[in-house]
This record gives C-alpha cells, sequence and structure tokens, in this order.
C-alpha cells in the first residue's frame, strides 16, 4: 500500500503489476560465494544434489569455545554456517570452532542467540593446516603470483575506522602469536570426479594429509574421488567422514602444500558489514576483521615480506 500511495501522490504511475509481484532476478549474491551458479557441463545422469541447508537429525559435534570443548547437537548446516543447540552462552561476534575431525575444523563467529539455538557464520577464508613459515611463504608465493601489484582493498583508506597508534615495542612473543593465528581473504576452489560426474568444490581447510570440502553432491564414505586443483595439480582422496554438504578428504598421497601457491585462489571482502538497522561497520562489529587479525592483501603482503625477511 505504501508503494501504492506513493506512485498517486507523485504521480510517478506504479512500476510494473500491482497485482503480481516481480520476482527477483536469479543468480550470485556480490561477495557471496555460496549463490554462485556452476555451469555444468552435462546432464545429471542420478539426483544426487541435497538441499542448500542440510537438515540433520540426531547429529552431535564438538565445539571449542574459550578454550573448552563441548559436544552440541548439530541441527543444520548450509554453505555460509550452521545452527547448532549449545550448552555453554556465547555472545553476538564471538568465536567457535566446529570441529567434524582431526585436523577438521571451521571457525565461526556467532550470528544470533535464541533459546539454546546458536547461529553460527563461516570463517570465509580457505585455512592451510600448517605450520606457520610455509604457510606465510606460501601465501606470499600466490600474492605474487597472482595479484602482483594489483590494489586490492575493498575499503578505501579514509573509510576505514581509525585505529589505535602502535605501542613503541611490540614483545616478540606477541609478534609471534599474532602470525600465528594470521588469517588472510583468500579462497581456494576445486573441482572432484566422482561416478561419471563432476562437481566445483570449495577447499574450507587442507593439510598435507587431507581436505574439508563444502559440495552440493554428498559422496558415500568410502568412496575414492580425484580432486583437481587446476595448477596445484590433480590428487586421488577417499571420504573419510561426511557432515551434510562438508566432505572430510584423506589424499592417497601426501600433498606438497607448496604447490597450492600455482592456483589462483577468490579473494574475500577485507570489510565486512553487520546486518540491522546501523549497518555499522566498526572493527567491534565485524568478526572477520581487525578483532580476528583478518588483512586484506595489500596489508597481508606487506606484513608477509616483513616477517620473511628477519
Amino acid at each position: 500500500m505504501n508503494s501504492f500511495r506513493k506512485a498517486i501522490l507523485t504521480g510517478k504511475g506504479l512500476k510494473g503489476d500491482p497485482v503480481v509481484p516481480q520476482k527477483s532476478k536469479r543468480g550470485a549474491v556480490e561477495d557471496d560465494l555460496s549463490s554462485v551458479d556452476v555451469p555444468r557441463g552435462e546432464e545429471r545422469s542420478q539426483n544426487h544434489r541435497d538441499d542448500d541447508r542440510h537438515r540433520l537429525e540426531q547429529e552431535t559435534i564438538t565445539v571449542r569455545f574459550e578454550g573448552q570443548e563441548y559436544q552440541a547437537d548439530l541441527i543444520n548446516l548450509s554453505g555460509g554456517g550452521a545452527m547448532i543447540r549449545a550448552e555453554f552462552s556465547p555472545r553476538l561476534w564471538e568465536r567457535v570452532d566446529l570441529i567434524f575431525a582431526e585436523d577438521s575444523e571451521i571457525e565461526c563467529a556467532v550470528r544470533w542467540l535464541r533459546d539454546d539455538r546458536v547461529g553460527l557464520e563461516f570463517a570465509h577464508e580457505t585455512k592451510i593446516e600448517c605450520d606457520a613459515e610455509t604457510r606465510d611463504k606460501l601465501l606470499l608465493d600466490v600474492i605474487r603470483r597472482s595479484f602482483g601489484d594489483v590494489k586490492l582493498t575493498t575499503a578505501k583508506r579514509d573509510e576505514m575506522p581509525i585505529k589505535a597508534a602502535p605501542a613503541a615495542k611490540v614483545d616478540d612473543d606477541v609478534a609471534n602469536s599474532r602470525r600465528a593465528e594470521r588469517r588472510h581473504p583468500l579462497v581456494w576452489m576445486g573441482q572432484v570426479f566422482y561416478n561419471h560426474d563432476s562437481e566445483k568444490v570449495r577447499l574450507r581447510n587442507i593439510s598435507e594429509n587431507g581436505a574439508l570440502i563444502e559440495a552440493p553432491y554428498v559422496y558415500p564414505l568410502g568412496a575414492e574421488i580425484y580432486l583437481d586443483l587446476d595448477d596445484a595439480g590433480q590428487h586421488f582422496a577417499t571420504v573419510s567422514w561426511t557432515f551434510g554438504d562438508k566432505i572430510g578428504l584423506k589424499f592417497k598421497d601426501k600433498f606438497d602444500l607448496r604447490v597450492l601457491g600455482k592456483s589462483r585462489p577468490v579473494v574475500t571482502p577485507s570489510m565486512l558489514i553487520r546486518p540491522g538497522p546501523t549497518q555499522a561497520t566498526a572493527d567491534q562489529d565485524n568478526p572477520w576483521a581487525e578483532g580476528w587479525n583478518r588483512q586484506s592483501i595489500d596489508d597481508l603482503r606487506d606484513d608477509l615480506e616483513g616477517f620473511l625477511k628477519r
């Protein structure tokens, strides 16, 4: 009625049919990797695709909160997050880690709270499971190979929140701790071949022994798949566990993480906006920004070059 009254009073008329609402355009939502429509090269022989949101029954999962591990009910999973029922009481935007299996974790931020249920948003980047020095060299290599000197900071400098002046001297232990927890904005994608079919998948984390992928296909336990990481090579792996669209892979041969730098990743935004009427962009309202050591490509390159020159 508001749009109808406005159209009459302004004399501009109605846009479209006032009775039949216009459908929203389909396609990818900006900066939302889970909304990307993946074109297929051939028709699917079987219906393997599950719903985007996987409702689970009587599933439990280990979660870590403030250094302590709990058992929680895993109610559902989606491309960007999960709903759990937990005995602990986090606050909005605090960190919670979902532990699917050994070396298969996803960092999360608390997005909403309702009674004993907690809504979690997944961290966006691909977590690289290795020692800090190997990871730092890999990240610097991929930045130099794939991005060169391109300016990729998404927020303008004069729009960034004002940061406190750094202390004159930072303790080495503190610096090393920050380095060990380094966050980056890079996401690697791949393609899985299985049973005469193929699917585009997202790497949530990867180590020399295996990977945690996100896929629209429910692979059976023990299935042997072929993971194509483009310039980072092709690798045979076995499905070791599944939770909805989250799948654990064990590589047949150890994966050399250094070759990951040859494959170009996707860059996620360096600053995200907290939903709500205020649309706040301050660091304290942004779970993936400064409070969690999230860096832009430019800052990450400068930081890595500084560390590796020591």
